[in-house]
């Protein structure tokens, strides 16, 4: 077949099975985001509407209660994605949000601080595996440069659930007295209960994994994994046997004896996912200097981010506004931040960047922040917000496509992305206790502890772009050829038998 040919029907079928993939899990994995995020953020809502009256908190009671949210959060990242390969992301992922969904509807239930921590722990606990599954998952379907512009829509759709989530909770605070019940009891029932539709529906549409997608043809379906296979350096012409000749040294007789069981088991651990967990390779994840570069960096991200979505209502009924108009002017500033997430997550696949654009947008929001403090009335405070948005949630989708793209191997995998979450997570605690009351209307320290977290954000992230830019470098120039020497001996030894993965000379980072 001509080449002209060929090429033609590789752009066909990639066309077919990118569109095949697309529809049928971007948009569950989107709505399953936009419940966590109205789910976790609806306590904002709720405060404005009486949940503290009614449930007698004084003090930094509030706050304590969003904290201890932030604690079984972080527990159950690492577990939860070491455990996601066995349980199939298609099931796990709904079934975590059933069970979140049902502890929302109980927050409604909530008469009192002791309820509210206990409720909120839990909580935790249900919703700390999602986003690090959801970015396992993704990059089990996609090619490394694929994958931001997907997790760049659903991502926007966190920006959506802040701008849905006012407007849901000025309407169903309409409901207040029905039954008996205040209008923000109502706001946890009416969610919780969507929120548990919503998941149980996505287990009809999320496939387990390329190999038992249904929707495929069996053209479609070898050629969607051998798509999977290439974007890690691997062809079923060329396997695994190359860098075996290197170390060795050996003939062309010698290279087809080296086609053994460890390349076939090196190829289909890439492709099939069948690896064992290992130690070792969850060792090599903690031991990654990406994954403490960016976890930082995803820190300060999240202050601005969890404080953001928490304290907007808030921030808004400071500015003079109250009841369903302070609901509503939550909604504008989440407008740019949608659209930018978008055109953002497109161009960085395009141009295979991440941190770059990072670097870009995280100005944005440091500027919006020293216009806050700066502010002198209440039109300027509110176009501080806009600032804050349009340059925070941009950068969720590129930090998060990061770890995905430079760690191979699914167990280093599952445990650099799951990593980086948890210790980033912590940023909740410092989100939770940024702003209160008695900052009211300016929140001057709020804004301030916020501005120095997303500059540590930014210089973190800088450091990451350097980083991968010299080890890029090295691997260019043939200084990381004793990689595959120790990589076979590990093998040869029984010590490993999970793929060489990112340890390889010829992978290269994204920056």
């Amino acid at each position: 077949m001509p080449i002209e040919e060929l090429e033609q029907r590789e752009r066909k079928l990639t066309s077919r099975v990118l569109w095949k993939l697309d529809i049928h899990v971007l948009p569950p994995l989107a709505f399953l985001w936009l419940a966590n995020f109205i789910d976790r953020t609806n306590i904002g809502n709720a405060r404005i509407a009486g949940l503290e009256r009614d449930t007698h908190l004084q003090g930094n009671e509030f706050n304590t209660a969003l904290a201890i949210f932030y604690v079984s959060y972080i527990i159950v990242e690492l577990p939860s994605n070491w455990v996601l390969k066995k349980f199939k992301p298609s099931r796990w992922l709904p079934f975590l949000v059933t069970l979140w969904g049902t502890v929302t509807t109980m927050t409604g239930l909530v008469q009192n601080y002791s309820g509210l921590l206990a409720i909120r722990f839990f909580l935790g606990l249900c919703e700390g595996g999602l986003l690090p599954g959801i970015m396992l998952y993704l990059s089990t379907l996609y090619k490394p440069h694929e994958l931001q512009q997907r997790v760049g829509i659903f991502y926007a759709s966190a920006s959506l659930s802040g701008a849905f989530g006012g407007l849901l909770a000025t309407a169903i605070l309409k409901m207040d007295g029905i039954a008996g019940q205040s209008g923000w009891r109502w706001i946890f029932i009416l969610e919780g209960i969507a929120t548990v539709i919503i998941a149980l529906t996505s287990m009809l549409f999320l496939p387990a994994d390329i190999k038992s997608a249904k929707f495929f043809t069996d053209e479609e379906r070898e050629f969607a994994m051998n798509r999977l296979l290439t974007s890690f350096g691997v062809t079923t012409t060329a396997p695994l046997s190359e860098p075996s000749q290197r170390i060795i040294g050996a003939s062309g007789d010698l290279a087809k004896a080296t086609q053994s069981k460890l390349e076939v088991h090196m190829v289909e651990a890439i492709v099939a996912e069948d690896e064992s967990f290992e130690w070792g390779e969850v060792l090599r994840g903690v031991k990654d200097p990406q994954v403490w570069m960016t976890a930082l960096a995803y820190m300060g991200i999240i202050v601005s981010l969890y404080s953001f979505s928490l304290f907007l209502p808030t921030i808004v009924a400071g500015l003079g506004y109250a009841g369903g108009r302070a609901q509503l002017h939550t909604v504008p500033p989440y407008v740019p931040a949608v659209v930018l997430t978008v055109v953002v997550a497109v161009a960085s696949d395009k141009l295979k960047w991440r941190g770059p654009f990072i670097l870009m947008f995280l100005p944005i929001s440091i500027a919006g922040y020293i216009l806050a403090i700066a502010a002198q009335n209440n039109v300027q405070r509110y176009a501080a917000v806009f600032l804050m948005a349009a340059g925070i949630y941009p950068c969720g989708p590129c930090i998060l496509s990061i770890l995905p793209n430079n760690s191979a191997g699914h167990y280093k995998k599952a445990t650099t992305v799951a990593l980086q979450l948890g210790l980033a997570n912590c940023g909740g605690f410092v989100a939770t206790f940024a702003y209160d009351s008695s900052q009211a209307p300016t929140y001057i320290r709020g804004h301030s502890i916020v501005l120095g977290f997303v500059c540590v954000a930014w210089l973190a992230i800088f450091c990451n772009v350097m980083y991968c830019r010299w080890e890029n470098k090295a691997r260019a120039e043939g200084r990381r050829q004793e990689n595959l020497v120790r990589y076979q001996e590990l093998w040869e030894s029984g010590k490993t038998r999970a793929p060489i993965g990112d340890r390889h000379p010829e992978f290269r980072f994204t920056i």
